[in-house]
C-alpha cells in the first residue's frame, strides 16, 4: 500500500510520501539503540516533565491535532479533539503514576534483603491502526517512555501525516532525539525491523493476519509481544434494564469512531420478552442518523477510511442477506462521493454468516434473541473472539453470572466498552494477549528483575 493521505469524505489524494530507504531505516534503528543507552538512566522526574510538557501541547493544540486525524481517517472532527484530549490524560496519568508503579517492591524472604525491580527492555516497536491514529499510539507510547523505552512508530499506511505528528509531539516537548520515531515505511518491512537486534520487544494493534504475522515473527526471535486485536463484541440486554438507556447506548456503542472500533458493540443480543420493542427502537434510531461531513459539528456519523473498506463491509452484508438474515434498515453503501456506508440492522442472522461471528468494521449490527441468562451467554461465547462485551441489567445474580461467565478480557455492566488509562485494556482468545493501560500496561515492556542480597 502506498503511504498516502487519501480524505475519506472526498476519496480525493492530498499528499504522498517516500518510505525509508535501506538505509534511512538503519540510522533510525541505531539512533534508537544508542539513545536507549543514556534515555534509560534519566530520572522519573525528568520524564514526567517531558510528558506532562506533551500532555500540555495536545491539550493546547487539540484542534490542530483533531483537524489531521479528520482528514487522513474520516473520524468527526468533535471526536477527534475528544481523542487529542484523551492522549493528553494518558499522557498526564502516566507522568504522574509511573514512578509508583515501577517502583522496587520488596518480598519477604530469607535475604538479607530481597525485592523486584521493574526495568526498561529497550526499543520497543509499535505496529498502530488507522482507526485511532493519535489515541493507540500514545497509550503505547505514555508508558513505554515512561519506563525508560525508547519508541519506534510504523504506523498505518493511510495516517502518514498524524504518525509524523506524533514524532513531533514528543520532539517539541523536549524528549531527546531518537526517543521516539516515526519510520514511513511499508508493512513488508516489519519482519525485518522485529528482526534487528537492536529492537527488544513489539506491540501491535489490528487485524488478526497482522497479529499471526508479528506473533510468529517475534516468537521466531524470542521477543516480548502485546497483541490487541480484532473484536465482535456482545453487548446483552435483559428484561431488568433500564431500557431507554441500553437502547440510546446501543447506538452510541455501535456508530462510534463511525462504526470502525475494535471495542464497538457488534453483536446485540436481546432477551426475547423485549427483543421486539428493542428492534423497532434501535433500527428506528440508527435509520435517523444524520450522515455526512465529518467537520459538520451536526454529522453523526462520517465515512469509513478507505473505499476498500466500503467494500468489504458491503461483500460481508450482501452475503449474510443472502444466506437468509433480514434488514431492518440501511444494507448498502451511500450513493454519493466518499465512503460512507448506510446504517443498517440486521437480524434472523443465519448461523456460518459473516454476521454472525465476524467482525464487520463500520455501521452494521447483527441482532440477536437469547430465550433465557443461559442463552444469551451462549451466543456471546460462541465466536472466536473475546476483547470486551457489554450487558445490562438491574439483576444482580444476572450481573455476576455476566462477570463470571463471559468470555473476553473486559466485562462493562450498563455501559459501553471503553478504553481508560486507569484501567488494563486487552483481550483473550482471538483478540490477543498482553495488557495496555494500567498498572499492567507499564509492565508490559519491562524486565521484571528478581533481586536477591544475601
Amino acid at each position: 500500500m502506498a503511504i498516502a493521505t487519501i480524505n475519506p469524505a472526498t476519496g480525493l489524494l492530498v499528499k504522498t510520501f517516500e518510505p525509508l530507504s535501506d538505509s534511512q531505516l538503519d540510522e533510525k534503528l541505531q539512533r534508537a539503540a544508542d539513545r536507549f543507552s543514556s534515555y534509560r538512566k534519566v530520572s522519573f522526574a525528568e520524564r514526567a516533565r517531558l510528558m506532562l510538557k506533551a500532555a500540555a501541547i495536545l491539550e493546547n493544540e487539540k484542534e490542530s491535532f483533531a483537524r489531521m486525524m479528520t482528514i487522513e481517517m474520516g473520524k468527526t472532527f468533535r471526536s477527534a479533539v475528544d481523542e487529542a484530549l484523551k492522549c493528553a490524560w494518558v499522557c498526564r496519568y502516566y507522568a504522574e503514576n509511573a514512578e509508583r508503579y515501577l517502583a522496587d517492591e520488596i518480598v519477604e524472604t530469607t535475604a538479607s534483603r530481597s525485592y523486584i525491580s521493574y526495568q526498561p527492555l529497550g526499543p520497543v516497536l509499535a505496529v498502530m491502526p488507522w482507526n485511532f491514529p493519535f489515541w493507540q499510539v500514545l497509550r503505547f507510547a505514555a508508558p513505554a517512555l515512561m519506563a525508560g523505552n525508547v519508541g519506534l512508530l510504523k504506523h498505518a499506511s493511510i495516517v502518514p501525516q498524524c504518525a509524523l505528528m506524533i514524532e513531533n509531539l514528543f520532539h517539541r516537548a523536549g524528549f531527546p532525539e531518537g526517543a521516539f520515531q516515526t519510520l514511513l515505511v511499508g508493512s513488508q518491512k516489519v519482519d525485518r525491523i522485529l528482526g534487528d537486534p537492536r529492537v527488544m520487544a513489539a506491540t501491535l494493534t489490528g487485524s488478526e493476519g497482522a497479529g499471526v504475522e508479528v506473533g510468529v515473527g517475534a516468537a521466531k526471535r524470542i521477543k516480548k509481544v502485546v497483541l490487541e486485536l480484532g473484536g465482535s463484541d456482545p453487548f446483552i440486554v435483559m428484561p431488568s434494564a433500564n431500557f431507554e438507556s441500553a437502547v440510546s447506548t446501543a447506538v452510541k456503542a455501535r456508530i462510534f469512531n463511525n462504526g470502525q472500533s475494535c471495542i464497538a458493540a457488534k453483536r446485540f443480543i436481546v432477551a426475547e420478552p423485549i427483543a421486539d420493542k428493542f428492534e423497532r427502537e434501535f433500527a428506528s434510531r440508527m435509520e435517523a442518523l444524520k450522515v455526512g461531513d465529518p467537520f459538520d459539528e451536526k454529522t453523526e456519523l462520517g465515512p469509513l477510511s478507505t473505499a476498500d473498506g466500503v467494500s468489504d463491509l458491503d461483500r460481508d452484508v450482501q452475503a449474510t442477506i443472502r444466506a437468509g438474515a433480514r434488514v431492518l434498515t440501511g444494507g448498502k453503501p451511500l450513493d454519493c462521493p466518499g465512503n460512507f456506508y448506510a446504517p443498517t440492522v440486521l437480524t434472523n442472522i443465519p448461523n456460518g454468516s459473516p454476521a454472525h461471528k465476524e467482525e464487520l468494521f463500520g455501521p452494521v449490527a447483527s441482532v440477536f434473541r437469547a430465550k433465557d441468562l443461559d442463552d444469551a451467554i451462549g451466543i456471546a461465547n460462541d465466536c472466536r473472539f473475546g476483547l470486551g462485551a457489554s450487558a445490562w441489567t438491574n439483576d444482580p445474580k444476572e450481573r455476576e453470572r455476566f462477570i463470571r461467565d463471559l468470555e473476553s478480557g473486559m466485562v462493562f455492566i450498563n455501559r459501553m466498552v471503553a478504553s481508560d488509562p486507569r484501567i488494563p485494556f486487552g483481550g483473550v482468545k482471538w483478540s490477543g494477549h498482553g495488557r495496555e493501560l494500567g498498572v499492567h500496561g507499564i509492565r508490559e515492556f519491562t524486565n521484571i528483575k528478581t533481586v536477591w542480597i544475601e
